[in-house]
């Protein structure tokens, strides 16, 4: 790859960002398709968002990811934000136009694309969702729409109400709220076709950790974990030793940045070959 005087810039901003993919896995995706982007990661503290979101405007960035803590404080800087970010308050995805900085999140159609891509039907289904953070509300607003019923469970129970209440105003679906004691999930999971994890359990360095009894999954179940490092995290492990259908947290981490990188690019992203990238770096990990 060689960067000049036209390489448009995209990158993404958060604090911690070293264990980003996002480098490895857009920059692959550039040179497959022979265009002359290149992706950088920036490490932003809380303090700076709003120097960050102007300074991509002063330099004319392309395009930006925003990750944990910052996707609710961008908002704040940017000229249009999609209404389904403005719903779930998180924005993801920044599109520089013209010097106009347009705001949406892509998390939710990730996970959306990555259930459908494995054949799980989400139409007359219940969801059980567990997380209430920034994924989490725009997985739950992109699926509610889908499904039928949803149920949000978190460690914060206000949150999770929060939530619901939301969902339930804006899409007039049934949506309960509960904690992640293994009552509630036990409670919520015995009548639920789709089970998906949105917090951080199980994440490495903790990836003996599961947020699920593997008692209660069972075979008829389809569960998605977005977390892809490891790659087949405990959860996973236990829904599949439990014949349920699994989907992966790479494949929600792909779709995710398929939709940003199309948003800046105008061209259809390379699927198979940020999958490749991914999985050929996660399994170094």
């Amino acid at each position: 790859m060689i960067v000049t005087g036209k390489t448009r810039v995209c990158g993404v901003i958060g604090d911690p960002i070293e264990h980003t993919l996002s480098p490895i896995i857009h920059n692959a995706a550039f040179e497959a398709l022979n265009l002359d982007y290149v992706f950088l990661a920036f490490k932003v503290k809380s303090a700076w968002v709003e120097a960050a979101v102007n300074g991509m405007r002063a330099l004319n960035l392309r395009g930006l990811n925003v990750t944990m803590p910052h996707k609710s404080a961008v908002m704040n800087y940017l000229d249009r934000i999609d209404l389904s970010a403005q719903i779930v308050n998180s924005v993801n995805t920044i599109l520089n136009k013209e010097n106009l900085l347009f705001g949406f999140n892509t998390d939710g159609i990730g996970a959306l694309k990555a259930l459908k891509e494995n054949g799980v039907e989400l139409k007359g289904r219940k969801i059980l969702l567990l997380g209430a953070g920034g994924a989490a509300r725009a997985i739950a607003y992109t699926l509610a729409k889908e499904a039928d019923e949803l149920a949000v469970l978190n460690r914060t129970v206000k949150q999770a109400e929060g939530l619901a209440k939301l969902l339930e105003k804006s899409l007039s679906k049934k949506v309960v709220a509960g904690s992640l004691k293994p009552s509630d999930i036990q409670r919520n999971l015995q009548d639920s076709d789709i089970l998906v994890n949105a917090t951080s359990v199980g994440m490495s360095p903790n990836a003996e950790e599961s947020p699920v009894p593997p008692k209660l999954l069972r075979s008829n179940l389809a569960v998605m974990d977005i977390v892809y490092n490891p790659v087949e995290t405990k959860l996973a492990q236990d829904a599949k030793a439990a014949g349920a259908k699994v989907v992966s947290g790479v494949d929600m981490l792909i779709h995710q940045g398929a939709a940003s990188f199309e948003i800046w690019t105008g061209k259809s992203a390379p699927i198979e070959v940020m999958r490749k990238v991914a999985l050929k770096h996660l399994q170094k990990v």
